[in-house]
């Protein structure tokens, strides 16, 4: 880069965000973190009245095939590039390490939540949008007002070759109240370029730029086209008209405004641009609309083909009366901006920025399902498309394409389910309005059960001509919050919970708050003092027995549930008696011991001294869980790779959970030998006998040692705890870029740990789970419970190995049993997968015998009867009962009877018992069509031969009955039933 100059498109989603420039490397968040109102996308106009519909602009025009989108950002690239600028790529539209903001910087822009916010406005006309591209130049210090607008000027004018008549320019034209001059620099510049009636002074609203109260600002200077032209169009600049728009706008930072409002001059003028993308298209295509150009009208087509709607007019207002070019533009918009915050690293979901992109998913499902009648998950098969239009100038889009579309159509899927309900609630609530205002509490439920946003809410409201009641939905919203606040202010369990009042009450008090450093130091009775009580709803100065409270001490031993790591429990022992700890919790700083006082009587009141005794027992199960959980993340990265994350944890004294980020589709699923190498890693580290090392440094000292690792999103303290499993944290600390320290754990951590890793005598991972997507879990034991893990795992191993050689007639049961139990065991998971390989091994062993033994029964039932029904057709006989013993294999049976009426011709009921359960199974056969058919009917014959076996005879088909019965002893007795009923039907 020359100078300070750079290529930059600045983004915003609610607010833009800073961005870090190359040359120096400086981050610029309040210089240039300016708002997009005057670049993509102004104010809605008052009305749709005068706004052409999908029309060419009037006059002549470059043809649309000339300036493709590709070609106009190309264009400004290169162009910039020739003034000694340097391209610099888009930032993410979620900026890191900052959960409060949707949007960040270079180049792509998401505005849909906060001070502009444009989402309401999509689709109601042609020009607004959620995302949109904002091309931009900058520059710290090397060029100002001059060199920026004639380079603007030649841009538009000799490049892309817009007629110049039809541009206008504003300017600061002052500010009296402020003591503001106007800005007759930039007018004078116009000047040279423009007539004086085409450069146009405006105030403060328009053309003064600030981010806030305070801070870098300055005037700034707006580029007008007028689609129109052969017109005077002076009056419609700035006035909220279509057909004249805003493209450009170049921000002068001179000024600094300071805490008492006064400005003072910046020693050092910047410039900061910003050139709506779609816009410039549109005119450069000759479109009056941004959505009629070739950024939105593939994606148009991709929408008819999977919906089957008409095609896209392009109308907007009372002329799209069914609202489907509505849904076009709102479907379009949404599926541009979810997959760019997506590939960017966002995902929908119920908080902050993670909520705005599920309402615009929601929002756009139900103009796809509503309007288009498209089918259910029609929304994720576009992201296809963008990629196809958008992937070349952002390759994120290409990269994540599939966990964008997994995502949108895990989300799709789930509001689906509620979808056509919420909308059928919605309609019966709005035909019992009386008036025109929906209920707020209509509103609540649309939200709370079938998870309709208020915004969708009020739009098809809106379209029924109704007002939401917001006020009555925000008091419904704080009514079911503040009852959920008392549920959990008394839930069993003494969770007792601390807000913000009660914290800053405690601060008027002059109560300092909890000094825990003592919870690092084991097996010491740590001695206190009462220095508050509180009930979950006021602070009190004393307590009985039998009341549930928290206490709060200026110092504790206790272990407060944070990172993961259960609480401790124990006592707090004093001359009032003793006071059972059954949960620790911090809030702002105090640590909050929650229990009663143990007995019928007793008394303790603030200030009383106090004994600290935890229950160092049930401790030492958690912390070998606890540094296990270490060795596990770093195991996982060891096996998985390094795009491994953790998402959250739990310790717990009998188990411990560890959640992370990993797409099982990159490298397969997490397999068994995957799993059984990350067990083997922690394994090995505890036989190994590791000391575990811990400590307190500054959080710019830690963030410096290599391969550390840190829960994403996590605010830490400074100074903050480091811990280390196998090396001093002095030595980390000492020559912390050494890359052998990517073979270390070490994480921070204000967790309890054990000293040495052998005291976690042996890890097993008894389960890993997808519970999100993308998101995985992984749930494993240590100590005593891994080693009793690890020994059931080889007792079940052998007993899967000796079933092998069992006799098929056993085997059946046996294998039956081995899954049941196999299933409910906890033993290691890559263990579990093994044993139920070789017991799906035992099973087609056990499929291939009983085929084989199947076919050896088929074989003795058809030879057996076939003969038996020759010998009784010779000796004159005309039916035939016998028994072929082939346990209770009636396809056997089936096929004997069957081949013995083809054969011979004569009625035939074959009897077999099971020797193993006593059971028995009969198949009757009669020739259809026959004269025996006549006399002897098939079901009749059966039903009556299975009396004696007490059983019950199936529908017969085809001159063929079978049926079973429970006693097979009484053989002989049902067959010499059958014999007689036969001889006597057939005299």
């Amino acid at each position: 880069m020359k100078g300070k100059a750079g290529l930059l498109c600045d983004n915003i989603l609610g607010l833009a965000y800073p961005c870090l420039v190359a040359a120096p490397r400086l981050r610029v968040s309040r210089l240039f973190s300016y708002l997009s109102a005057f670049t993509g996308n102004p104010s809605p106009p008052r009305s749709f009245s005068s706004l052409p519909k999908s029309e060419t602009m009037p006059g002549v025009d470059p043809p649309a095939v000339e300036w493709p989108a590709k070609k106009v950002r190309d264009t400004f690239f290169e162009f910039f590039e020739g003034k000694n600028h340097v391209y610099w790529k888009s930032s993410p539209v979620v900026p890191h390490n900052d959960p409060t903001l949707l949007a960040c910087n270079t180049q792509k822009c998401i505005r849909a939540g906060g001070k502009h916010n444009d989402l309401d406005d999509v689709g109601k006309d042609t020009y607004h949008h959620t995302f949109f591209e904002m091309l931009g130049n900058w520059s710290f210090g090397d060029y100002f007002k001059k060199e920026a607008i004639e380079w603007a000027w030649e841009l538009l004018t000799k490049v892309y070759g817009l007629p110049t008549d039809r541009i206008y320019a504003t300017y600061f034209g002052g500010d009296a109240s402020s003591g503001l001059p106007p800005d007759n620099e930039a007018r004078d510049i116009w000047l040279k370029f423009l007539p004086p009636g085409r450069v146009l002074p405006f105030g403060c609203k328009d053309n003064f730029w600030e981010m806030g109260d305070t801070g870098p600002c300055g005037p700034c200077t707006e580029i007008h086209y007028d689609r129109v032209g052969n017109r005077d169009a002076a009056s419609l600049v700035n006035n909220d008209d279509p057909t004249c728009i805003e493209i450009w706008n170049l921000v002068f930072i001179q000024f600094n405004r300071e805490s008492d409002g006064s400005l003072k001059p910046l020693p050092a003028k910047h410039v900061d641009t910003g050139l709506g993308f779609e816009r410039l298209t549109s005119v450069l295509q000759n479109k009056m609309s941004n959505y009629d150009t070739d950024v939105f009208l593939p994606i148009f087509d991709v929408i008819q083909q999977f919906t089957g709607a008409r095609s896209y007019s392009g109308k907007v207002g009372p002329d799209d009366i069914d609202k489907v070019d509505m849904a076009y533009r709102v479907v379009a918009d949404h599926i541009r901006t979810l997959s760019i915050a997506i590939a960017d690293g966002a995902s929908p979901g119920n908080e902050g920025r993670e909520y705005v992109l599920r309402r615009i998913l929601r929002r756009a499902v139900r103009y796809g399902s509503e309007v288009l009648k498209a089918p259910e998950g029609f929304f994720s098969r576009l992201v296809r498309i963008v990629v196809e239009v958008m992937g070349d100038v952002f390759p994120e889009l290409k990269q994540h394409e599939a966990r964008i579309g997994d995502i949108i159509a895990a989300e799709e899927a789930s509001f689906g389910k509620t979808l056509v309900k919420g909308i059928e609630k919605f309609k019966k609530a709005a035909q019992d309005v009386q008036g025109r205002i929906l209920s707020g509490q209509d509103a609540f439920i649309l939200w709370d059960t079938y998870g309709f946003p208020l915004d969708l809410t009020q739009l098809m409201a809106e379209e029924r001509g109704l007002i939401v009641d917001v006020d009555g939905f925000n008091n419904a919203m704080d009514e079911a919050r503040e009852k959920s606040r008392s549920a959990r202010n008394k839930q069993a369990g003494g969770a007792i919970v601390m807000d913000a009042d009660a914290t800053s009450a405690l601060h008027k008090k002059g109560v300092s708050t909890t000094d825990d450093s003592f919870k690092f130091v084991w097996f010491q009775p740590h001695e206190s003092v009462i220095k508050a009580i509180y009930n979950g709803s006021e602070f009190m100065e004393n307590a009985t027995a039998g009341d549930d409270v928290g206490i709060i001490l200026e110092s504790t031993s206790f272990y407060a549930e944070q990172g993961g790591q259960i609480f401790d429990t124990g006592y707090l022992d004093g001359s009032f008696g003793s006071f059972q700890v059954c949960n620790v919790q911090i809030f702002g700083g105090f640590v909050l011991h929650i229990g009663s006082l143990s007995g019928v009587s007793g008394k303790f009141c603030v200030g009383d001294k106090v004994t600290c005794k935890v229950d160092y027992d049930r401790r030492r199960l958690i912390a070998p869980n606890h540094t296990c959980t270490h060795m596990l993340n770093f195991a996982l990265r060891e096996v998985l790779g390094n795009h491994v994350d953790q998402k959250g944890s739990i310790v717990l004294p009998e188990k411990l959970r560890f959640d992370f980020s990993h797409d099982p589709n990159r490298d397969g699923a997490i397999n068994a030998d995957h799993l059984r190498n990350i067990e083997a890693i922690v394994n090995e580290q505890i036989k190994s006998e590791l000391d575990v090392y811990s400590k307190e440094v500054t959080l710019a000292e830690a963030k410096r040692i290599n391969g550390l690792r840190a829960v994403f999103g996590e605010v830490y303290p400074d100074p903050v705890r480091v811990v280390a499993v196998g090396k001093k944290v002095e030595d980390l600390l000492a020559d912390p870029e050494n890359k052998e320290w990517s073979s270390i754990s070490s994480e921070l951590c204000g967790g309890t740990h054990i000293t040495n890793t052998r005291e976690a005598k042996a890890f097993a991972l008894l389960s890993e789970e997808g519970i999100a997507k993308g998101v995985r879990r992984i749930t494993a034991v240590t100590t005593e419970s891994a080693l009793k893990a690890m020994e059931l795992g080889g007792l079940l191993l052998k007993e899967v190995d000796d079933a092998s050689n069992m006799e098929v007639s056993l085997l059946e049961k046996k294998v039956a049993s081995l899954k049941t139990t196999v299933d409910s065991a906890s033993i290691p998971a890559a263990q579990k997968a093994d044993i139920r390989a070789k017991i799906a091994q035992l099973q087609n062993q056990l499929k291939k015998a009983q085929k084989k033994i199947a076919e050896q029964n088929m074989q003795r039932a058809v030879t057996t009867a076939t003969e038996l029904a020759e010998v009784a057709a010779k000796e004159g006989k005309t039916f035939c009962v016998t028994r072929i013993d082939v346990g209770l294999d009636a396809a056997a049976l089936r096929e004997a009877v069957s081949k013995v009426i083809q054969q011979k011709g004569m009625p035939v009921m074959v009897f077999s018992i099971d020797e193993t359960t006593n059971k028995a199974v009969v198949y009757a056969g009669v020739p259809e069509k026959s004269e025996q058919s006549k006399l002897l009917e098939v079901s009749e014959w059966l039903t009556n031969a299975l009396g004696p076996l007490k059983g019950r005879c199936g529908k017969g088909k085809g001159g063929l009955a079978t049926g079973q019965g429970t006693d097979g002893s009484h053989v002989k007795e049902a067959m010499d039933l059958a014999t007689s009923f036969a001889s006597m039907k057939l005299k």
